[in-house]
């Protein structure tokens, strides 16, 4: 079993910034395709950025690229978001998401569909007011 918790959301102004954590911890911690889905009110979850931990191989949605990074540290088992020139759009319940890949197929971590993963954390709010 996998948990996953996300911490960081809050509420910012347009063009503001906010760095989302999630620690993923367990008895076998060994998911190596992490990624970050959000929910807006009246929509549905979309994926907005995935890595893959064995190689820091990243993927971002169209409409986060070139404003928000996915990174992970090995060391203490944790992806962040840095999200950057937030918009109202951007507002939205952010989930943490894990599952596993194998080495062939390590490329389907840039699959942004929610119900590939397995575990999840239970969201953080981020509120983008203009």
């Amino acid at each position: 079993q996998v948990q996953l918790m996300e911490s960081g959301g809050g509420s910012v102004q347009a063009g503001g910034t906010l760095r989302l954590s999630c620690s993923v911890s367990g008895d076998n911690p060994s998911s190596n395709c992490l990624g970050w889905f959000r929910q807006g009110p009246g929509k549905e979850r979309e994926g907005v950025a995935t890595i893959y931990t064995g190689f820091a191989n990243t993927y971002y949605a169209a409409s986060v690229a070139g404003r928000f990074t996915i990174s992970h540290d090995k060391a203490k088992n944790t992806v962040f978001l840095q999200m950057n020139s937030l918009k109202p759009d951007d507002t939205a319940m952010y989930y943490c998401a894990a599952r596993r890949v194998s080495y062939s197929s390590r490329s389907s971590c840039s699959e942004h569909n929610f119900a590939l993963f397995a575990d999840w954390g239970q969201g953080t709010q981020v509120t983008v007011s203009s």
